[in-house]
């Protein structure tokens, strides 16, 4: 990181007066206050100069401020203690299925996107009705011990089903990645390999517009979600994912990539 320059006082007086305006607001009026007219001041040197060297933090492009956010719609506690059981559902099972050979599993890919997936299936995904076609989920394929946490707390899948995990060609089992051709009442979309979530979601969501601009399929406001992992992103078929959406201007498409870093 570039040193940042140091200035000689050339004028202590108008320095002290600076400061004891700030003291007196900070007096007065709070900290909230105080801080606003010092960024105030700092957005006012950026507009007037460029970037302004001693700024540490700046706002992303897309980020809310806590102080405008809207209240959170559902029960932090309850939603919590939810995603709580649904985590371990998830670590227990893949811990469990390791005790046979050549049998393992994921387990930080979920566990570190699990409040993206709740809060998406809490409150953003919406299910198939007979007056709407419903949203796709593209899961992303490490992650699908969390899936099956969620199925298992929901009654979909039983006890017996998440002991076979990875186990599913020779008894009651279920598959280690999303796979509608062995799970076909489960998954819906294959998202493993690497990069053919992205790939896949891009077409999907153009698909869908093409039918809609057509006027073969009512237009209903459906989006597809693609939940994509870090690493997944430096192949060459999520790159190519990412020009296509933007080349045909797909608004309908929401890439949420997970960055923990593995």
């Amino acid at each position: 990181m570039a040193q940042q320059p140091r200035f000689l006082d050339e004028d202590p007086q108008e320095t002290r007066e600076w400061l004891e305006s700030i003291e007196s607001v900070l007096n007065s009026e709070g900290r909230p206050r105080a801080h606003y007219l010092i960024d105030q001041l700092l957005d006012f040197d950026v507009a007037q100069h460029g970037d302004f060297y001693g700024r540490v933090t700046t706002p992303y492009v897309n980020t809310i401020p806590s102080d405008r956010q809207q209240p959170y719609p559902g029960d932090l506690q309850v939603e919590k203690r939810i995603n709580a059981f649904i985590r371990w559902n998830a670590l227990a099972m893949v811990l469990r299925a390791g005790k046979h050979s050549g049998v393992g599993g994921h387990i930080a890919s979920y566990a570190s996107a699990a409040v993206l997936y709740d809060v998406g299936f809490d409150h953003f995904f919406r299910g198939r009705t007979e007056q709407f076609a419903g949203d796709l989920v593209y899961i992303q394929g490490h992650s699908s011990p969390g899936i099956y946490g969620r199925a298992y707390l929901e009654g979909r899948l039983s006890e017996e089903q998440l002991d076979n995990f990875r186990r599913e060609t020779d008894r009651d089992g279920i598959s280690s990645y999303p796979h509608p051709r062995l799970m076909p009442d489960f998954w819906q979309f294959p998202t493993v390999s690497m990069g053919l979530g992205p790939i896949t979601a891009a077409y999907q969501a153009r698909f869908m517009r093409y039918l809609e601009n057509r006027g073969l399929k009512e237009h209903q406001g459906r989006k597809v979600w693609a939940f994509l992992g870090d690493g997944e992103m430096d192949q060459p078929e999520s790159q190519a994912a990412i020009a296509l959406a933007g080349r045909e201007k797909l608004d309908n498409i929401i890439f949420v990539v997970n960055c923990n870093l593995q």
